[in-house]
């Protein structure tokens, strides 16, 4: 009789481990289920999104994606064309002002919007620093975008990520290439107006310098001279190369590198008291164009800016040979152009939860 109670004793014991094991693996398993549910509903939305099964660091992972507004906004790009189409053809230079805007804000602390934010009681505005202020322009453009996206899918698409489809359009518009774009960039909550001063290279820079600035954000010399390209559209105050033409180096000469009619061109409508705000462009062969032939002017001594000049004639093998090449070959260089901006516009993102959407691209949430 003991004996059949200690057996009975050890069957219910295995009965309540086998229950307890067979519950276990069912909640485990409904988990599993309820994560994977929803891993998948987030990459329907949003396919930069998603759980990182097998990676290295495991959870949640972030990442850009050029299907990113492919279910929550697939209209995206259709209304920032919409908008820029408008926009060009009433103002000519207001597809390299885009552009630029775009370069302007990924060189501060990466490519986050914080450019766009004016002034507050929490944020000092990067549009006052050095190179920015009575410089960049294009922010009424970016706000009908916002205002026509919101309307359309409310706080999905950030302001950094129109920053990087209004660059690309405003490049196609020009003739320019065109590219997959990365996105999912979320929408900074800060800006900086020392980074903006310190990290954007100016226009009176070395070749030194101007690799020191890129290699500051992981670019290399190819993306220096394939984004300069970006110069084919576009102008430049006089104040940008007033040094140029009366006090080179200090010796009150123009730069022995310009050409001579293209000089005296200059001095005409850039004098040398005064007049700081006059324009020229950057490209006056083809300026509304998206071309090479910034590069062919660059090698006839007709660069306009001290940093176009310096690609050809300061001491640096490669980007002397990368002018020369993507003069001879657009291809090439719409190729490598539109490398580079992907490799540009992926600096230091804010993905997943960091940062915010912004309603308004000029102020925090």
């Amino acid at each position: 009789m003991e004996h059949t109670i200690i057996k009975i004793s050890k069957l219910s014991n295995s009965v309540a481990t086998l229950v307890f094991v067979t519950m276990t693996f069912i909640k485990v398993t409904l988990l599993v289920i309820i994560i994977a549910f929803f891993s998948v509903k987030l990459s329907w939305g949003h396919p930069g999104f998603h759980f990182g099964w097998g990676d290295h660091h495991g959870g949640i992972s972030f990442g850009l994606s050029p299907q990113f507004y492919q279910f929550s906004c697939p209209q995206a790009n259709d209304i920032v064309m919409s908008v820029l189409e408008k926009a060009i053809a009433k103002d000519m230079r207001m597809a390299a002002s885009l552009l630029r805007l775009h370069f302007h804000d990924c060189f501060v602390q990466g490519c986050d919007a914080s450019i766009l934010l004016d002034d507050s009681t929490r944020i000092v505005s990067e549009k006052n620093s050095g190179p920015n202020k009575n410089s960049v322009r294009g922010f009424e453009v970016i706000d009908e975008i916002k205002s026509r996206l919101e309307e359309a899918c409310p706080q999905t698409v950030s302001c950094a990520d129109i920053l990087a489809l209004a660059a690309r359009g405003s490049t196609v518009l020009s003739g320019g290439p065109n590219w997959e774009l990365p996105l999912g960039r979320r929408d900074s909550k800060t800006a900086s107006l020392r980074g903006s001063n310190k990290n954007i290279p100016p226009p009176n820079a070395t070749i030194e310098s101007l690799i020191t600035f890129f290699k500051r954000q992981g670019l290399d010399e190819a993306d220096l001279v394939a984004l300069s390209g970006a110069h084919t559209i576009g102008v430049a105050r006089c104040a940008t190369f007033k040094q140029r033409l009366y006090n080179q180096k200090g010796n009150n000469q123009p730069d022995e590198n310009l050409e001579k009619s293209f000089y005296f061109d200059l001095k005409t409508m850039c004098p040398k008291s005064g007049g700081d705000n006059f324009i020229s462009p950057l490209d006056f062969g083809s300026p509304r164009m998206f071309d090479n032939t910034y590069f062919k002017l660059i090698l006839r001594g007709k660069g306009l800016l001290n940093s176009d000049e310096v690609l050809l004639v300061g001491n640096a093998k490669e980007t002397r040979r990368l002018v020369k090449k993507y003069a001879q070959d657009e291809s090439l260089f719409f190729e490598q152009f539109s490398m580079s901006m992907i490799k540009m516009g992926n600096l230091r993102p804010l993905t997943g939860f960091n940062g915010e959407v912004r309603k308004n691209c000029r102020i925090l949430n």
